[in-house]
């Protein structure tokens, strides 16, 4: 993997890592500072996400610094110029989901463009 390559992984990793910090889900600035203006995401129960329902599910107030998300194999490819995609397993409360994510790189920064979480046994 060239350095290039290796800076966009961590670029993309980085953001996905703050995704997951209940202190930043919990900030409706914060979390929009992450998402592309085009995000999609089709979520671990099958329900399509955006940018504004992802808000509103986790601007609330209800996500709590106690419960943190556990990841474990994360892996990261470069797929094009400006485009990072990120495999990892994440174990919340007891649920555990392979997620996918896609980052791009815009004018403003790495931003997610697309994520999908798989349940698993």
């Amino acid at each position: 993997m060239t350095d290039e390559n290796e800076r966009a992984v961590r670029a993309a990793t980085e953001g996905e890592l703050r995704l997951l910090d209940p202190e930043v889900r919990a900030s409706p600035d914060r979390v929009l500072d992450l998402l592309d203006p085009q995000f999609t995401e089709v979520g671990a129960s099958g329900r399509r996400w955006d940018a504004a329902s992802i808000l509103a599910a986790t601007g609330d107030g209800t996500v709590s610094p106690e419960s943190p998300v556990n990841v474990t194999e994360m892996s990261g490819v470069v797929l094009a110029p400006g485009i990072v995609h990120l495999t990892y397993l994440s174990e919340h409360q007891g649920s555990r989901t392979w997620r996918s994510s896609l980052w791009r790189l815009t004018e403003a920064g790495w931003r997610m463009y697309f994520h999908q979480g798989t349940p698993t046994g």
